[in-house]
Formats: C-alpha cells, sequence, structure tokens
C-alpha cells in the first residue's frame, strides 16, 4: 500500500484529467526539480501556473509567476514543491482555492493535510512525482 492510499488507477485518472496545474514553489533555476517537473508538465499539454511569492511577476518556461494561489484562479490540481512542515498551508490554500486535488512532491508527507484535503473531497497525492508516475504507468503523450 503507498503512503497515500492510491493505486494506480486513481493515479492515471487523476493524471490523465489534467487541464490546469498551479505549481506552488516554482523556480526559474534549470536545475531544481520543480524547473524540470513544471516542463513535463507543459509538455503534456497540461498549463501550469507557477506560484512563487518570491519571485512573482518573473516568467518561467514562459509563464508568468503569481505570488499567491488566490490569483491563479480554478485548477484541477496543485501540485506543491514545499516541504512537509510548509505544505499544510498550502493545502489550505488550495481548498479554499477549489482544487480539485493536490500533489505533494517526492518526500513531501502531511497526513492531517492530506486528511483535510480529503475530507473537503479532494484529491490527496503525497510523496510522489508525475513526471515519474505519467512514465512509470504507460501513459501516451498529448
Amino acid at each position: 500500500m503507498t503512503i497515500d492510499g492510491l493505486n494506480d488507477q486513481d493515479i492515471r485518472q487523476l493524471l490523465t484529467g489534467l487541464k490546469r496545474v498551479a505549481l506552488v514553489g516554482a523556480s526559474n533555476k534549470p536545475n531544481r526539480p520543480s524547473f524540470g517537473v513544471m516542463g513535463f508538465l507543459l509538455s503534456q499539454g497540461i498549463d501550469v501556473v507557477p506560484v512563487n511569492p518570491v519571485l512573482a511577476g518573473q516568467e518561467v518556461h514562459g509563464k508568468t509567476i503569481r505570488a499567491s494561489l488566490a490569483e491563479v484562479g480554478p485548477v484541477d490540481m496543485v501540485d506543491i514543491f514545499r516541504r512537509s512542515e510548509e505544505a499544510g498551508a498550502t493545502v489550505d490554500e488550495a481548498i479554499a482555492a477549489g482544487a480539485k486535488s493536490v500533489w505533494m512532491q517526492l518526500g513531501v508527507v502531511d497526513e492531517a493535510a492530506a486528511a483535510r484535503a480529503r475530507e473537503a473531497g479532494l484529491v490527496a497525492v503525497m510523496d510522489r512525482c508525475p513526471a515519474i508516475e505519467w512514465p512509470r504507468l504507460g501513459l501516451p503523450s498529448r
């Protein structure tokens, strides 16, 4: 059993339904994981909105970085590149913003935040990376 309780079919359904993603903790540094994952999601035809208050107004992959989730509008998923102890606040913002799911990246685990997300009707993924799960599941490029 996975830490988030989701099976391959759950992850497959989530990933194949994505149209718009907010990526919290976005970086404009090519060596950062968030930079690579954002590029991967964009290559799959997914509209990705980068979020980072420190870099707000700058661009990454041709997209303007927003200061907060409140500026992003409706999204299918909030992809969280934050430390575990900071993820809960982002999950709460995602719930308030009406996101359909939250995805905590590799090494990011917050059981209480995941429970709050599920209670609010969101799918909550923890300790995974969509750029790893996509090819692992054999999902086609879009």
